[in-house]
């Protein structure tokens, strides 16, 4: 009896966002964030694709970073520490994402590196930062009201802000 009492009722889904973060660095921080807000989204991660995906040829990553990880996802968010910027698939993650046009937001943790120019974070996060198109927060900052919020903003940016013109990453730094 699907249009009865219960067939009104809208149960909302968990959005499916993708973490991309440095494993060997960041995954406590991975951690407590799937902890945190594992009761309000599905918190997909890669699983470290270095060992999931035992390839070289960048095109067929794309695919599998896009078809398995990527697709049926509504944004990625980035866990930027200190070595963040420097890891090929962290880059390679943050292509797909914008390739799909999804939302993109870098959320700063306590280990992350300043320089005399800000924040270490992956060039094609900051290009498309400075383009107005990703969001960034810090993770002090983060609760479940502010991520539900910058996840909402960042799914409404105007995709033609996107700027994902840079070469891929060919090696970790």
């Amino acid at each position: 009896m699907s249009n009865g009492l219960f067939g009104s009722l809208n149960i909302p889904t968990k959005r499916q966002i993708f973490v991309s973060y440095h494993h060997s660095n960041d995954q406590w921080y991975y951690d407590e964030f799937s902890r945190i807000f594992n009761d309000t989204y599905d918190v997909i991660q890669d699983n470290s694709l270095e060992r999931v995906i035992d390839s070289d040829d960048p095109d067929y990553v794309m695919r599998r970073i896009r078809e398995n990880y990527i697709t049926g996802t509504s944004c990625t968010i980035l866990l930027c520490g200190a070595e963040t910027s420097q890891r090929k698939y962290v880059d390679w993650e943050i292509k797909a994402t914008l390739d799909k046009n999804h939302g993109l937001i870098g959320i700063n943790l306590p280990s992350s590196i300043s320089s005399g120019n800000g924040i270490m974070v992956p060039d094609r996060f900051n290009d498309n930062y400075h383009s107005g198109y990703a969001v960034w927060m810090q993770w002090q900052e983060l609760t479940s009201h502010s991520l539900t919020q910058s996840i909402e903003i960042a799914n409404s940016k105007s995709t033609s802000l996107i700027n994902n013109t840079r070469q891929m990453r060919r090696r970790n730094g």
